[in-house]
């Protein structure tokens, strides 16, 4: 039968054996007068009182979004949260593009982002992780963290995050608090939180919130500069909005969590031999180094010693910036890279991606259907393949004609589990 995978900004349409089981997020479809509920939803918050009131128009205002890898829809949320505002002066607002660790996105990048109007009438700058004079020092998170925020969030009057809530492979699911931490933190911040414990934590995984170091150590920090205000999305694989969650960013938070576990967490009988996944298309799969959540997802429902199969298209390579293509290099296995990032003497930023790509390899193959040559998927330590279906055919020589095999079209917007 044929498939169609997210790929990229066009698809893939790939043929899988007839007996394949499809798995993918119950479909719900994109909430009708979107911007009308959008004002509804400000003014009708969980946990804080109606966005317009809590402002007065002598403040400034920080407004904190996802940067480009994710496909928060800001320039939707970004206008509706000015227009609501409107009382405030444009020259109030700010704009924080929450890089993390990942590289600054350019003016036209933000222009695709959040519209030219908005670029070009409001403050608009990316985090910097690496420039101390940039943040300010909060103290210790519980979990052992030294907590350092971009000040100019800091020292705004009123705090705003956007987002998007999904299932996430460390933290349980993305939006809320992440907004912030990662969003806007140090990378010293950065790299505790990402560090070899907590990310090899058994609780650190996909749609695990109640004692998951990752969304501890996050809220930790975020409640040491709480946003006054959020504003979240969930998405369907068209990426369009189905819903809005708003108000206190832990409140609402968990409400979009408990919707988005609803409809995205799909229980299997048993694993499977061979899994397809995707990235879930553009902007996720724009490199490889983000294409490991969809591996990640594939390997809840993969046998040991199986194949998992990851179509991203990866326009943007490994990508070139950051240390993940650097670290994979450095070792020969991936039992050696995990072997090193769990020595404490070892730290690079990046590494907790290349430490979960390892951690993936040594339970199953992964497969690599991508834009990269094949000398990058295998100095990645993965394995090429240019014909999903002849790989998948090969693969049935392994593990029998009657292979169990799983399909997910939408990658890690789905998250597979077998049950009990």
């Amino acid at each position: 039968m044929l498939v169609d995978l997210a790929y990229g900004k066009k698809g893939l349409q790939v043929e899988v054996p007839d007996h394949s089981d499809i798995i993918e997020p119950r479909y719900i479809p994109k909430i009708e007068s979107e911007k009308e509920k959008a004002f509804e939803a400000m003014r009708n918050p969980v946990g804080t009182p109606p966005l317009k009131e809590m402002v007065k128009s002598t403040d400034t205002v920080s407004i904190v979004i996802s940067d480009s890898t994710r496909p928060t829809p800001n320039h939707k949320l970004v206008p509706w949260l000015i227009e609501e505002l409107s009382h405030v002066p444009k020259e109030n607002f700010i704009i924080i593009n929450g890089t993390g660790s990942h590289k600054d996105n350019t003016r036209e990048e933000f222009i695709e982002m959040l519209g030219e109007d908005v670029v070009n009438s409001v403050k608009v700058i990316n985090n910097n992780a690496f420039d101390k004079d940039t943040q300010t020092y909060l103290g210790t998170s519980s979990y052992g963290g030294e907590a350092y925020l971009n000040s100019e969030y800091i020292n705004s009057d009123f705090k705003i995050v956007t987002g998007f809530i999904e299932p996430h492979f460390f933290a349980g699911f993305s939006g809320g608090p992440k907004g912030i931490m990662p969003g806007i933190a140090g990378i010293d911040t950065i790299m505790h939180f990402h560090s070899a414990k907590m990310i090899a934590h058994e609780k650190s995984t996909w749609g695990i919130m109640k004692d998951n170091p990752v969304q501890g150590e996050a809220t930790d920090i975020t409640l040491m500069a709480k946003p006054d205000f959020m504003l979240n999305v969930t998405l369907n694989g068209d990426k369009e909005i189905t819903n809005f969650f708003t108000g206190d960013v832990i409140e609402a938070h968990r409400e979009g969590c408990a919707y988005v576990k609803e409809h995205a967490m799909v229980p299997c009988e048993e694993p499977y031999d061979i899994v397809v996944t995707t990235n879930s298309g553009y902007p996720l799969d724009q490199n490889l180094y983000q294409a490991v959540k969809g591996m990640s997802a594939a390997h809840k429902v993969v046998k040991e010693n199986g194949s998992i199969i990851c179509a991203a298209e990866c326009s943007d390579g490994l990508p070139s910036h950051g240390n993940y293509a650097k670290i994979l290099k450095m070792f020969g296995s991936p039992q050696e890279l995990l072997d090193k990032v769990n020595d404490p003497s070892f730290s690079l930023f990046d590494q907790w991606q290349a430490q979960k790509q390892a951690m993936i390899q040594v339970w199953a193959d992964c497969y690599v259907y991508s834009q990269l040559s094949s000398e990058d998927v295998e100095n990645a330590m993965l394995k090429p393949t240019n014909n999903i279906t002849e790989t998948i055919e090969a693969l049935k020589e392994k593990y029998g004609q009657d292979a169990r095999i799983a399909v997910m079209p939408l990658g890690p917007l789905t998250i597979p589990y077998v049950k009990e």
